[in-house]
């Protein structure tokens, strides 16, 4: 095992889709899927606590909205995974991963819980999707990255609309993407065309996190910044940032409107 930027190896293994590797600095755990690139990152103490950003960023709609279900498409080191069962314990979550390698170290390295309110679904993203009479969610977090980055395939019209179609009337989309997919204009004119309103937050990292709600929502600044407040007492990290960077958009067009 070697040591890297991200600390000391402590687990390697192969699949079919490259490396699966664990480093650990003390305080924190590490996922890689290769070339020291930072997949998942959670504080050993509180793994609970996310670290990054745009995750941070991901939990935005849970001002708008309680949900009582949760889809995540895409695992990784579970670190989303695990703040939502932590902090929501009513919640229901289901969370989708292809690689079973991945699921794994999540369990055993970065603490993902084992409990019958997250059920782990080990399945390629597209085949799930294919999957009939799945049921509906209130709120569905897309998180799909590798080695190279965010798949170019789950961000395509078809992928909107299955993502779509799995939502409650009520439901929201969250998307984790780059700053680099403003220009995808096919899709970004879906999502405007199937959603009542859509947000996004570009964090300093280059996530640009698209949210997309299938309702209009009543709540306006003075109302959302009550909730930041309780809910960063919550959660343990300052809502109040991602939510000043938090913008209204016609994504068709990319004009916005400042929320916080």
């Amino acid at each position: 095992m070697s040591d890297s930027p991200l600390g000391k190896e402590i687990f390697r293994t192969y699949d079919e889709h490259g490396p699966v590797q664990v480093f650990d600095d003390g305080p924190k755990r590490y996922l890689s899927f290769g070339e020291g690139e930072e997949q998942t990152c959670v504080l050993k103490a509180e793994p609970f606590l996310l670290q990054h950003d745009y995750t941070r960023a991901m939990l935005l709609p849970l001002l708008f909205s309680r949900p009582r279900d949760a889809l995540l498409i895409g695992l990784g080191g579970g670190a989303l995974a695990s703040c939502l069962f932590h902090h929501l314990p009513e919640l229901q979550l289901r969370a989708v991963e292809m690689r079973q390698a991945v699921i794994k170290a999540a369990h055993r390295y970065f603490q993902l819980p084992r409990d019958p309110r997250l059920r782990i679904i080990h399945q390629n993203a597209e085949e799930f999707l294919e999957t009939p009479d799945i049921a509906k969610t209130d709120m569905l977090f897309s998180d799909i990255y590798g080695a190279d980055g965010m798949d170019p395939r789950f961000f395509q019209p078809w992928y909107i609309e299955a993502c779509a179609g799995l939502l409650n009337d009520n439901g929201w989309l969250v998307i984790n993407c780059w700053e680099e997919h403003r220009g995808e204009h096919a899709t970004l004119e879906v999502i405007d065309e199937l959603f009542a309103e859509v947000y996004t937050c570009a964090v300093p990292s280059g996530n640009w996190v698209i949210m997309a709600s299938r309702q209009r929502n009543a709540l306006r600044e003075p109302e959302l910044k009550t909730r930041a407040k309780a809910q960063q007492k919550k959660f343990g990290f300052s809502v109040m940032e991602n939510l000043n960077r938090l913008y209204q958009v016609c994504l068709s067009t990319q004009e916005q409107a400042r929320i916080g």
